[in-house]
């Protein structure tokens, strides 16, 4: 209990300074074309984000807990290398293709806007690379249960990254926004470092690493596909008027805060106890856990609901109604998350059952179930953008949600292990 809180604090405190940041960038600037492109030049840096540190997190986890000290430093170093080495290549390549492809994900931006997010994104692009080996380094962590230190890093380099924000943003207005947040990886990764150990050159033939293949070779290959889910938001919301991709950026952003505080201190503790448990066959055990934990996250969903529902728009008015930001932008703004309301209990709720399924090694199941319901869903998507607009696009974004949480839930109550 001790551990949760501390982590619930921590968790807090480090996404309340990353929506300082964000919130900061937006006032100062206000939604319009360059915060815009900011956001949307965030996109593949973020999407690397969720599809590579997150499977890294679910299969290096279950994978590396339990190792001893010497075997885990080594399998920790080879894929911090491979992963590095990897993305450095794949960042190169983006970097100087940039001209050709992201017009095509924002073909509603001007001409100015597309050369704005293209400048903007190649500097993110340095980001992703920090952004990819930093799900090593987690996941070294969290094996190890040493929560607090991971945890404790993004907020060193998050208050310094708003200090230089304060300081730049007035004067080299949003390309500092987007170096600053580039800069802001590069140090967390330094802080990270040590708890890989000494370095150690990777054994590519070591049967960890061909075990961590085997894994998550399907969970990457279903994650690339329905994670592209942010790069078919910013293709459409780029058609809808100025300042529309930045709100819903921001309630897509307001409502992952909230996912993170809970998976930090509640789903990220109870991986390795889960993994544990299944490799000691307690599976009596191993339900009792699951089942708390699906319930709290259930009751915290449920009163975070009503919480936006009651209080919403007047704790928006306080938090983001300043500077460029009008009363119609806090409006719109609550109109979106209420609607999108299924991206916080569908997240925090699904992400349980999610590590439930990896705890036990089985990285398939969440992962077509996933695909096939995100191949209906995207024309589903697009129709109801085309015909109501971004709170279209935030219903169906909660309809698809809830029901993958739903047939989790039922997919795994029917697992047997």
């Amino acid at each position: 209990m001790k551990q949760a809180v501390q982590l619930s604090v921590l968790a807090a405190v480090n996404i309340g300074i990353a929506f300082v940041f964000q919130w900061y960038t937006l006032t100062q600037l206000g939604a319009g074309i360059e915060t815009d492109a900011l956001f949307a030049g965030m996109t593949l840096p973020q999407f690397v984000l969720a599809v590579i540190s997150g499977s890294l997190m679910h299969v290096l986890v279950p994978l590396l807990a339990g190792e001893n000290t010497d075997s885990l430093r080594h399998d920790a170093w080879g894929f911090f290398i491979l992963v590095g080495g990897g993305f450095c290549l794949l960042a190169t390549v983006l970097y100087v293709s940039a001209t050709w492809w992201i017009p095509l994900t924002v073909p509603g931006f001007s001409s100015q806007g597309q050369a704005l997010t293209v400048d903007l994104t190649r500097i993110q692009l340095v980001g992703m690379v920090f952004s990819a080996v930093n799900g090593v380094q987690w996941a070294t962590y969290h094996a190890q249960q040493k929560f607090i230190w991971a945890e404790f890093c993004p907020i060193i380099s998050s208050i310094l990254g708003l200090v230089l924000l304060i300081w730049f943003l007035p004067i080299y207005g949003v390309t500092a926004a987007a170096w600053i947040s580039t800069l802001r990886i590069g140090l967390q990764t330094l802080l990270l470092l040590p708890g890989l150990g000494k370095p150690v050159w990777p054994d590519l033939k070591s049967s960890s690493i061909s075990a961590v293949w085997r894994r998550i070779k399907p969970l990457l290959l279903g994650t690339a596909y329905y994670k592209t889910d942010p790069f078919v938001d910013r293709f459409l919301l780029s058609t809808a008027s100025s300042g529309s991709l930045s709100l819903y950026y921001l309630a897509q952003q307001m409502y992952s805060a909230a996912t993170q505080v809970i998976n930090k201190s509640i789903v990220s503790p109870v991986v390795p106890v889960l993994s544990k448990l299944h490799k000691e066959n307690d599976r009596n055990e191993f339900w009792k856990v699951y089942r708390r934990k699906l319930f709290q996250t259930s009751m915290i969903g449920i009163l975070g609901f009503f919480i936006l529902g009651l209080f919403g728009q007047w704790i928006l008015t306080l938090l983001i109604g300043h500077g460029n930001i009008t009363t119609d932008n806090v409006e719109h703004l609550w109109w979106i998350m209420i609607s999108l309301s299924g991206m916080f209990i569908g997240g925090i709720v699904g992400q349980i059952v999610t590590s439930a399924f990896y705890a036990i090694g089985n990285t398939k199941t969440v992962i077509y179930m996933a695909v096939s319901n995100y191949t209906i869903y995207i024309p589903v998507k697009i129709i109801a953008f085309n015909i109501w607009g971004v709170f279209g696009l935030a219903i169906s974004t909660t309809i698809y949600l809830m029901t993958n949480m739903v047939l989790l839930i039922y997919l795994f109550s029917t697992s047997r292990f």
